[in-house]
Parts: C-alpha cells; sequence; structure tokens
C-alpha cells in the first residue's frame, strides 16, 4: 500500500475495478483475436445499479461503441461494462446494428436492461466485427465473473499495450472506506481531447450522477487531457465510472467537502493511469513529464506543456539523450498562447541529476556529457519556468523509438 496524499490519506491498493465493494470482472479469449493467447473480451458488473457518466472522444469519427454509450448512460445509471479489443468497430456501415446487439447479448447474460450496459471496443478501424464468438462466450465470460477478476479484464483490452494498466486508491469520507478501481488500454494513437484512450472506473463511494461526471470531467482535464503519445486522437477515446454507494458514505450531491475528498481521490488515479500510459508508448523507452509554471493562466501553462510533449522534434530529442532545448522553446512558441521568450529558463531532471539549459530565454553553458547522463534516465522532467503569472500545469508523454515506425507500419498485420 502506497501513500499518494497523507493529508487526505489517499492510498494505492490492489484490486483495480474490483477494489470498491460489490464490482466483479473477468475477461476471455472468445475468438475475435486469431492468437489464442491473448484475451479478447472484457467484462465489469456490479453487483446494484450504479450512477455513472463518461467523457468521449471529440474526433469527429468515432465508433458505434461511442453512440451506443450515450444512449445507455443518458440517464444517468449503468451496472456493467462489455469491452472486445481486436475489432474497433468503426467506420462500418454496420456498425451502430452490431454494437447494439454486443450490447443485447451482454444484458441477456447478465439477465440485466439492455439500458445499463456501458459497451466499447478497441482495435482496426474499418473492419466488420463478428458478433458469434462473443455471443458463443458469453456464457463463459459471466460465469467466470469474481471479486478478484480484474486482472484478466484488463488483459482482455490491451492491443498493443505491453503491459497492463490496473490501479485503484481507497480513502475515507466521514469515516467510511472508499475505494476508486480502474483499468485502461493505451499505448497509441493517443492525444485526446476528453479522456483517452478506454479507461474504465469503478467506486463504491455514494454519489450522485451530476457531480460524478464533474468529477470524472474535471480529473480528465488535468491527466488524460495533458497526456500525448503522438498526436493522434482516437476514434474509439472513452472514460467511463460507475458508483455503486455500497460504501455506506451520506450521499454526495452537492459540491461540499466530500466532494473534493472524492474528486482529489479521482485525480491521483486518473493521473497514475495518464502516466502509466504514457510509459507504455508504442516504442517508447522513456515517460517524459512537461511541468510548466509562471504562465500568464493555467490554460497558457497546459496548451504549452502539451505543445513540447506533443512536438515529434523533442520526442526524438528525448529518445537520444540529447539536450536539444531551442526544440523545446519553438514547441513553446508555435502554441498560440502569449509567452514572454525573454523569461523563460528550462532545465532537464531524472535520477541522474539535474541541468540547467536555458534562463530568460538565452543559451546557458552546460556539460554535454552530464546533459546526456540526465537524459539518458526511463523517467525524465522538462522544468520550465516563466514570469508571466501564477498558471502551472504538467503534461505527460514519451519519447519517439525506431520501434514506434515498426510498429504501426505494420499495425494490421
Amino acid at each position: 500500500m502506497e501513500s499518494i496524499n497523507k493529508n487526505l490519506q489517499i492510498e494505492f491498493i490492489d484490486g483495480g475495478v474490483c477494489a470498491p465493494q460489490g464490482f466483479l470482472a473477468n475477461g476471455i479469449h472468445c475468438g475475435i483475436r486469431k492468437n489464442k493467447s491473448k484475451r479478447d473480451l472484457a467484462l465489469i458488473y456490479s453487483e446494484t445499479i450504479c450512477a455513472a457518466a463518461a467523457v468521449y472522444t471529440q474526433n469527429l469519427v468515432f465508433g458505434a461503441p461511442i453512440a451506443v454509450t450515450k444512449e445507455s448512460l443518458a440517464n444517468g445509471s449503468a451496472r456493467a461494462v462489455i469491452c472486445n479489443s481486436g475489432i474497433a468497430n468503426t467506420c462500418n456501415a454496420d456498425g451502430l446494428e452490431k454494437a447494439r446487439a454486443m450490447r443485447d447479448i451482454t444484458a441477456n447474460g447478465l439477465d440485466v436492461s439492455a439500458g445499463d450496459i456501458i459497451i466499447a471496443s478497441t482495435g482496426v478501424i474499418g473492419q466488420p466485427l463478428n458478433l458469434e464468438p462473443v455471443a458463443n462466450g458469453m456464457d463463459e465470460l459471466v460465469a467466470g465473473l469474481s471479486a478478484s477478476g480484474s486482472d484478466f479484464a484488463a488483459q482482455a483490452i490491451m492491443t498493443t499495450d505491453t503491459r497492463k494498466k490496473e490501479y485503484a486508491v481507497q480513502f475515507e469520507i466521514n469515516g467510511k472506506t472508499c475505494n476508486i478501481g480502474a483499468i485502461a488500454k493505451g499505448s497509441g494513437m493517443i492525444c485526446p481531447n476528453m479522456a483517452t484512450m478506454l479507461c474504465f472506473i469503478t467506486t463504491d463511494t455514494a454519489i450522485a450522477a451530476p457531480m460524478l461526471k464533474s468529477a470524472l470531467e474535471a480529473a480528465a482535464a488535468d491527466s488524460f487531457n495533458m497526456l500525448s503519445i503522438d498526436g493522434d486522437t482516437s476514434t474509439n477515446d472513452m472514460a467511463s465510472i460507475m458508483a455503486n454507494g455500497q460504501a455506506g458514505n451520506e450521499p454526495i450531491e452537492t459540491d461540499t467537502a466530500e466532494y473534493e475528498i472524492f474528486k482529489s481521490a479521482l485525480m491521483t488515479l486518473c493521473i497514475k493511469v495518464a502516466k502509466e500510459m504514457a510509459r507504455d508508448g508504442e516504442g517508447a523507452t522513456k515517460l517524459v513529464e512537461c511541468i510548466i509554471s509562471g504562465a500568464t493562466d493555467d490554460n497558457a501553462a497546459k496548451v504549452m506543456a502539451k505543445s513540447v510533449i506533443n512536438s515529434a522534434l523533442v520526442k526524438t530529442a528525448m529518445f537520444g539523450a540529447d539536450a536539444n532545448w531551442g526544440r523545446i522553446l519553438c514547441a513553446m512558441g508555435y502554441a498560440g498562447v502569449w509567452l514572454d521568450v525573454n523569461s523563460v529558463g528550462i532545465a532537464f531532471k531524472s535520477a541522474g541529476g539535474t541541468i540547467e539549459v536555458c534562463k530568460n530565454g538565452a543559451a546557458l553553458e552546460f556539460s554535454e556529457e552530464k546533459a546526456a547522463k540526465v537524459l539518458a534516465e526511463a523517467e525524465i522532467v522538462i522544468d520550465i519556468t516563466l514570469r508571466d503569472g501564477t498558471g502551472c500545469a504538467s503534461a505527460f508523454g514519451c519519447d519517439f523509438s525506431y520501434d514506434y515506425v515498426k510498429i504501426n507500419g505494420d499495425y494490421r498485420t
């Protein structure tokens, strides 16, 4: 158990989406993917009805599961999540029909209303989704639901991911122990404007649907919205959350101190997930975080930090352990927000040390040997200071390696 915030007593715990009370999960190989060693169908289920909310991709080309999930969540409630990997069910003439049918198959298997199902798909765009494996595998999927099934579910939503993303946090609200858990997938095609890739979140906190959505949007703004692997916004990006209230706290219905505690815990979890997705970027060798302070306001800091993280030239410099700070200044300059270039300071930080390379917008003498040592580490911070105001932000990304091109050059094969 790792302490995250001592003031709020937020701690990481094991269990993923099954850490909150009353949630079960499973993941199986049903046959959507040809590789039988890879699970390709995941299910998360609450023993009771949940308040629910989601945020979605802003890509105007979006998958049929997005549209169907919006239908399900129109009333602010849900009870289960079904997700397949391998096929995105996007840009298919029968996409909506298949997504609704997949929702129906799941509802029948669980004996719940179809309107209580959140549905997602991830994988190749433009290929038809065969529902026969889903129908044939549903009995096995449901029968295997368990309070220790988060691991299988996390595996089943992976595509080019090299590691599963499964996390949970624990905290207290008015003496009641509350938990929030998540599984996620994401390794490439990541530059969201809402949430990111696929992230499914569960909590046993009692909270009304409007406040749940508000908390999710706030958490996404400072975590998933600040994440970029390659500058591409996926067609299937979605983050959803279900809250079943089994922690027994007084329901959170307004912006109270209890709501702030819940929002902080959710933010902590989402930032962890975002960083781990950046770390697992396709072909990535380094997690890169850009921290900006002293911008005119928080929005300006966010825009500039993400511009730096998005820059292909910055990414390649990080891969090559090259302290080419001019690329960073360039990315800040074309971000579209005002800054005083004469106030910019840049430093690189890692377990290998700290090295300042720019002050007042101009070069500082520094040791290239030391810079290479700092940038050779697996986690790097680009620390940027301005004197324009009090705005600050962090963005998360990774380097670009040769393997990124290799992975995406033959992704369909």
